[in-house]
């Protein structure tokens, strides 16, 4: 006779930071039976959208991996079932080949599937590198760490709660801030509308915040820092800046005063697309209607060489205007920021790194070391690398040179079928124990199912291959619940343990303030906003925001590609989690694929109608997509769901920042270029 069902608490395994969602679990007899929205969960009360229903359908799914793979050559039909022994054996023996500096594993979000925001796997993996001396590189250069750049330069790394938001802000500015990234984020900011709160959203098409917005401004790519220097020019012309706040808590506020003059709304208006009296009615009410905050985009926005400096010249705003430290104000949630207090302690054991001749945190640098031989083994931690990275044809043709090619993964994606040499089986979110934080609490993940077929964790898969390395001292932890205590281990926690968390419902509330700097002390060399950035002067970027107004060099191919490609998230897909939706039968019946979105007169021009077989091309190659075709978005741009198959073959792979600037932060901001000027045509005409 079976059991009673059992429903226990723990974390949706997307990785929605910073507004994640917590997850009731049923199961019996040690089988999945179902999963809802948590109303106990502080953050998310109940709320589960529909990657996390999706997520249910991981397990017991006839597409998962569960058995380690190997094939000789690479193809899609040569793999062969193996033994974890044998499986080790050889990743061990082609690192010992190769070298330990010519060993490099990277990480993707698939990773922290159970430890996002406290990060063990990743922890886990960067002290794997350090003690072994291997390649290894911070993954937040994908996504935010060009964005946390610019930011950082400004001072203002800590953001406001979502809490704080939906309670006291009185206009919210939504800066390519997507609620398809953060969709816990909209019962927030409902709450603040129904108060009366304005709402302004600022993108380069109308998304899911548009339909909350009081004002929708679609802005040219590109050009965000042109519109928040004009307004800035503004605030300062109009004397509608805070000058107690500026004289006490800024640095560079007369060099600022002097930069913005020529940035007038007139000029930000051929450089934005948006018309110069609603960029100085906008900059009127940004200063007027206090408390305002912004709510900074976290990814999209910051693929593009002005991407930093879009970072840069927004998060100056608040300090203009006096918000930064007050309720409502400030810069909210946003992917890759920090609470006021925030903290977890650290396991990496950074000083034990062995000396190495070691590629730099830079995406090109990367991309170059693996196809001139400087990297010959790679491994793949929840990363699928020909999605993420870009201009993915020189990707591929490195992936294809390397001695080996290993990916731990829930499923076969395009890099595992196409390179990998290697396919270890990982385990589901449920099936090991983590824990997850958001911006206000921390969330134990428990194990509460056996690992499907032969999955392993990956620190049981590191702990492999250091017995076989070499490697002493990796793993001082008695179970995988003391290493976690370990990272608990932090006056933001209270001192948190596993058993604390349990004993507590599965959660905890961190000791941080809703409120970001309340203290004034903010995080630069002066301990103030620079406006005027020392910092940057010395890595040979402007101290000053700055709008890049590079010309186009070559006319003709303007001519040949005219359309700006950008990309980001939908409410179905997050990345390219399980093979881009497609292994999860809920995702894929609601997603059509690769769908390009583009305006009717950009349709009409090239005789395209909506559902169309198209292609998407550049000089740098080509992939194939359906249109979609929305009075949603401008002529001239055009967009599609970040990480889409074939996306990154046209994307630019150029670096973004010297080398000098790479170090200037704990998080890596070694970004590439990520912009693309396309053409779009018929499928049979391209």
């Amino acid at each position: 006779m079976s059991g009673s069902s059992q429903t226990i608490p723990t974390m949706c395994p997307m990785n929605c930071h910073p507004t994640q969602c917590g997850m009731l679990v049923e199961v019996r007899d040690g089988e999945l039976l179902g999963v809802k929205g948590d109303r106990a969960n502080p953050d998310s009360q109940g709320f589960l959208c529909v990657r996390g229903q999706a997520s249910r359908q991981i397990i017991g799914n006839p597409k998962r991996l569960l058995q380690p793979l190997i094939r000789g050559r690479r193809g899609e039909e040569a793999w062969r079932e193996a033994s974890w022994d044998e499986a080790l054996d050889l990743i061990a023996a082609k690192s010992q080949a190769a070298g330990r500096e010519a060993t490099a594993v990277w990480a993707g979000h698939g990773l922290l599937a159970n430890n996002y925001g406290i990060a063990t796997g990743m922890q886990m993996l960067t002290r794997f590198a350090n003690l072994y001396g291997c390649q290894s590189w911070i993954p937040a250069m994908i996504c935010w760490g060009l964005g946390g750049f610019g930011i950082g330069l400004t001072g203002a790394l800590e953001t406001n709660t979502k809490e704080d938001m939906g309670a006291n802000a009185e206009l919210v500015v939504m800066w390519g801030a997507n609620l398809a990234s953060q969709p816990n984020t909209s019962r927030h900011l409902i709450a603040a509308k129904k108060r009366g709160a304005r709402i302004v959203t600022i993108d380069v098409r109308q998304t899911e915040a548009a339909a909350q917005s009081d004002d929708v401004m679609l802005i040219r790519p590109g050009s965000d820092s042109a519109l928040a220097l004009a307004v800035m020019h503004v605030i300062i012309k109009e004397r509608l800046f805070d000058a107690e706040f500026v004289a006490n808590h800024t640095v560079g506020f007369a060099e600022l005063s002097r930069h913005v003059e020529r940035f007038d709304p007139q000029w930000a208006a051929e450089q934005t697309g948006i018309e110069a009296a609603r960029i100085a009615a906008f900059a009127r009410s940004y200063a007027t209607i206090k408390p305002a905050m912004i709510v900074l985009g976290g990814s999209s926005l910051h693929k593009g060489a002005n991407g930093w400096q879009a970072a840069r010249a927004v998060s100056c705003l608040p300090a203009l205007i006096g918000s930064f430290g007050t309720k409502g104000g400030g810069l909210g949630p946003r992917h890759g920021g920090k609470s006021h207090g925030a903290g977890f302690a650290n396991i990496v054991d950074d000083t034990r790194r062995l000396p190495g001749s070691y590629v730099p945190n830079q995406m090109p640098e990367i991309t170059a070391a693996l196809g001139d031989g400087r990297v010959r083994v790679l491994m793949l931690f929840g990363s699928n690398i020909l999605s993420s990275y870009p201009d993915a044809e020189n990707i591929a043709a490195a992936l294809d040179g390397l001695d080996l090619v290993v990916s731990h993964e829930l499923f076969m994606n395009e890099t595992t079928r196409q390179y990998a040499d290697v396919v270890l089986p990982a385990t589901a979110w449920l099936e090991d124990i983590g824990c997850k934080a958001t911006n206000t609490h921390i969330y134990l993940m428990d194990r509460i199912l056996e690992p499907a077929g032969a999955a392993r964790p990956v620190q049981d898969i590191l702990k492999g291959l250091c017995a076989r390395l070499g490697v002493e001292g990796f793993y001082p932890w008695s179970s995988q619940e003391e290493l976690l205590n370990a990272v608990l281990d932090h006056p933001a926690t209270g001192h948190a343990t596993v058993a604390s968390l349990r004993a507590n419902g599965g959660h905890g509330a961190l000791k941080i303030s809703h409120i970001a700097y309340p203290d004034h002390r903010y995080q630069t060399p002066s301990g103030k906003i620079e406006f005027y950035s020392k910092l940057a002067e010395d890595a040979g970027l402007p101290p000053l925001p700055e709008q890049d107004e590079r010309p186009i060099a070559d006319e003709k191919e303007a001519n040949s590609y005219p359309l700006a490609l950008c990309h980001g998230r939908t409410l179905t897909h997050f990345h390219a989690f399980y093979d881009h939706g497609r292994a999860l039968p809920m995702l894929a019946e609601r997603d059509p694929g690769p769908e390009l979105w583009m305006s009717p007169d950009d349709a009409g021009t090239r005789a395209l109608s909506d559902g169309d077989d198209i292609r998407i091309h550049n000089r740098r190659g080509g992939f194939e997509a359906k249109a979609h075709v929305t009075d949603r978005i401008p002529a001239g741009v055009v967009w599609m769901r970040d990480g889409c198959v074939g996306l990154n073959k046209v994307t630019s792979g150029a670096p973004v920042l010297p080398r000098e600037a790479l170090d200037l932060f704990a998080f890596t901001v070694g970004q590439a270029d990520f912009g693309a000027m396309v053409q779009v045509t018929s499928e049979f005409q391209g």
